[in-house]
């Protein structure tokens, strides 16, 4: 079962492109998001286990130069738009109805 988590970073103001194309480059994050508001980059992190996230987060993108401080959201569930509809297509036939 893969684990998820959202990495929210703040970064040295000078440091955020070169900071956000190294922690994207980094195993297990999948996107890498500059946003407005008290962080500057939002990482979005899928690994294996549980373990994974320690060489991920503290091991990888709190050591990248720029990053000044990270706050971690693991996530319980994982809801999008994709696995929703994937999931209403399982076993329903509109024609038979």
């Amino acid at each position: 079962m893969a684990v998820h988590a959202v990495v929210l970073i703040q970064c040295e103001i000078d440091e955020i492109p070169e900071a956000a194309q190294a922690i994207a480059g980094l195993d297990g994050v999948s996107e890498v998001y500059s946003v407005a508001g008290e962080f500057d980059l939002v990482a979005i992190v899928r690994v294996a286990n549980h373990d994974d996230l320690a060489k991920v987060i503290p091991g990888g993108i709190a050591k990248v130069e720029g990053v000044a401080r990270t706050e971690t959201l693991i996530a319980f569930q994982v809801f999008s738009a994709h696995d929703l509809e994937r999931l209403f297509s399982l076993g329903f036939d509109e024609a038979g109805s």
